[in-house]
């Protein structure tokens, strides 16, 4: 009897055992299976392809500068406006550029009004030098002519001098021969004066003529130079009205009409039309397998799970680190290796639509096909 009951007693303190659950189990294995499924995809993609979500929309961006300071008269666009190349932007005021237009014009008459008398005084020069050349050619003509006379008188005073001495001829004969020979000496002598006084004057018609000649030149140069000034005045008025450089979008514009802008001032930005790209930021030990021109899939946030067909385009040259404004400086204090990503651009192919709906500065998702 005790022996009965103290079985009893062990059989009732006994705890039962607990049925395993066959739908935990089911569900368990399934999971299981379902992990090593997801895995293995997973895996075998990352054989063939390199992705990443560090990735922006990039695009050109160009800003509205003027390049004349003034005050603003006139602003033609609005926020986020879409505009073409050469649409007129802002308007400043240009009446003191139009005042140094006139200027300029006003010089440049001066400057081709010096030359036209620098050219006169040239010819005139030139005139008198001919003028001279002349009187000394026809000086040096009478000076031939005046030695003959000399030779003549000289032959016809020697033979009275001997006929004189014979008492061939009277005496008045022979001084009118002696005052033949000594006229015909002077007469010589007056024409050699004037030829000589006819040379000067050609050295110093030529040395004007030169003189004349540099003032020409020093006036065709004013004229260049004042033809310069003009130029770069009428060049300062058309800056007066700034244009869109190229057909895109203009941003928040920053200015109000009356307000003095500064010249190289950035005033507002026009976003390039359809001119987009993507640059995405990989790992460094991402890059082995990956080469130019190697097909890429662009997902953006804003668009859904919309692809874009992409192909990659170039590497940057450096991490992006290094362009930072503070660039790491691993010399100095304790080294802890951090993986570095380096910039890749990849380029749309031009096919999508939905591309002009891309906007620099959106997220977006890479997908870099290695084969």
């Amino acid at each position: 009897m005790e022996n009965q009951s103290t079985q009893a007693e062990n059989t009732a303190t006994t705890p039962p055992k607990k049925k395993i659950n066959k739908r935990f189990a089911t569900i368990f294995a399934l999971i299981v299976i379902g992990g090593g499924l997801f895995g293995f995809v997973k895996w075998n993609h990352a054989q063939s392809h390199e992705e990443t979500d560090d990735a922006q929309i990039e695009g050109s961006i160009s800003p509205a500068i003027p390049r004349v300071s003034g005050y603003v008269t006139e602003i033609k666009v609005r926020d986020n406006q879409q505009v073409k190349k050469g649409d007129t932007l802002l308007v400043l005021d240009n009446r003191d550029l139009v005042i140094k237009v006139a200027q300029a014009e006003a010089a440049l008459l001066a400057a081709q009004s010096g030359l036209s008398v620098a050219e006169a005084t040239t010819t005139f020069s030139r005139a008198n030098i001919y003028t001279t050349e002349a009187n000394v050619a026809t000086a040096n003509a009478q000076i031939e002519a005046a030695k003959v006379n000399v030779w003549r008188a000289t032959q016809d005073y020697n033979r009275y001098a001997n006929l004189i001495k014979d008492h061939s001829i009277t005496q008045q004969q022979f001084e009118q021969a002696e005052a033949g020979k000594q006229t015909a000496e002077r007469q010589l002598q007056v024409l050699i004066e004037q030829r000589n006084a006819a040379s000067k004057q050609t050295g110093a018609a030529s040395s004007q003529s030169n003189a004349t000649a540099q003032q020409a030149n020093v006036a065709s140069a004013t004229i260049k130079q004042r033809q310069a000034d003009l130029d770069n005045a009428n060049l300062n008025l058309s800056y007066a009205v700034i244009t869109a450089p190229e057909d895109g979008m203009v941003s928040k514009v920053n200015v109000q009409k009356g307000q003095y802008v500064q010249a190289g001032q950035a005033l507002f930005s026009v976003v390039h039309e359809n001119d987009v790209w993507v640059v995405a930021n990989f790992k460094e030990t991402q890059l082995s397998k990956m080469k130019v021109g190697q097909k890429v899939i662009v997902t953006v946030d804003a668009l859904g799970n919309h692809e874009f067909e992409a192909k990659l385009s170039s590497f940057s040259p450096a991490t992006g680190s290094r362009f930072s404004l503070l660039p790491p400086d691993n010399a100095s204090g304790n080294f802890v290796k951090v993986v570095q990503r380096v910039p890749v651009k990849i380029e749309f192919a031009q096919k999508d639509e939905l591309i002009k709906n891309l906007r620099p500065g959106m997220n977006a998702d890479v997908d870099v096909h290695l084969q």
